[in-house]
């Protein structure tokens, strides 16, 4: 098994990355973010290259993450019953980690069929099997963010699930009431958590109070 490559990148073309390791051309298969931070990297920069070893009888395949977060997320990814390691990258190529993670736990079944070769049928049995399990892959504070609410129901994780963490608070309620508002509007689960998360995150770089329901949503509508 290999885990990981260091290496400098030789060459990037269409759903691959030749990876240089000691004057050894490793061919890796990417997707997404992997592929734009691969191709912008200078030559002479050394790059890591997390690795999923995929064999077969007749082929031996490297499947290559810019993170262990997105290399752990395509391992459960490929749990699934029809996901199959394609399958799997195909599915890191329509977004980041982070809103894949928020389209299964929020039930966003149209987000995630966006995927090459992924159907509907597909990605509901992908939000049935995974839910539970990216949940708890997730810190409390993006839980808390995802959640629709106490009793969220099918659509979202209640914030019972999130435990002591600190999820009652009134941030959080004032954050939910944001994504439930943008939901409201139009827009899908996945994306109102991501720019409500966003968006809370920036304020706090900035050192800025962005505590209330009005102050959030505002936001977050910019920001979408």
């Amino acid at each position: 098994m290999i885990s990981f490559l260091r290496g400098y990148v030789a060459a990037v073309y269409d759903g691959a990355a030749v990876i240089d390791v000691g004057g050894v051309g490793y061919e890796v298969r990417i997707a997404g973010e992997t592929v734009q931070r691969l191709a912008a990297a200078d030559r002479d920069e050394e790059v890591m290259v997390y690795t999923y070893t995929y064999l077969r009888e007749d082929q031996i395949a490297l499947y290559g993450f810019m993170s262990r977060d997105d290399l752990e997320l395509f391992k459960l990814l490929i749990t699934v019953s029809g996901v199959g390691p394609k399958g799997g990258l195909a599915l890191l190529s329509v977004g980041t980690a982070d809103d894949l993670r928020f389209a299964i736990m929020t039930g966003d079944a149209k987000m995630i069929a966006r995927a090459p070769g992924v159907g509907k049928r597909t990605a509901e049995r992908l939000i049935l099997d995974l839910r539970d399990k990216v949940a708890g892959m997730r810190d409390a504070e993006m839980l808390a963010i995802a959640a629709g609410g106490a009793g969220a129901g099918a659509g979202g994780v209640s914030l019972a699930e999130i435990g002591a963490a600190g999820a009652g608070s009134g941030q959080d309620d004032a954050a939910a009431e944001a994504v439930e508002a943008l939901t409201a509007l139009g827009y899908s689960r996945a994306e109102a958590a991501k720019a409500v998360r966003t968006c809370k995150e920036n304020a706090q770089k900035e050192q800025k109070e962005l505590t209330d329901t009005e102050s959030i949503l505002k936001a977050a509508l910019r920001y979408l």
